[in-house]
């Protein structure tokens, strides 16, 4: 399955997390330690649906990038 991830600069660093998986969060001082961190919460978060035997839920976030007026 593919989700979105949000990734967001913080004052601290970065943050990310996965709309169609609350409660699947990450924070890094560095994007890409979030990257790291993230894909390691969504391995865990999926791990444990699993085991306790809930569904695990279908992608059904998209994004889109917009131009909005200056």
């Amino acid at each position: 399955m593919t989700y979105v991830v949000v990734y967001e600069q913080t004052t601290t660093g970065w943050s990310a997390y996965i709309p169609d998986l609350p409660g699947c969060v990450a924070a890094g001082v560095t994007g890409q330690e979030t990257e790291r961190l993230i894909r390691e919460a969504i391995v865990f978060h999926l791990k444990g649906l699993r085991d306790s035997k809930e569904a695990i839920p279908e992608p059904g976030t998209w994004t889109e990038m917009m131009e909005t007026p200056a």
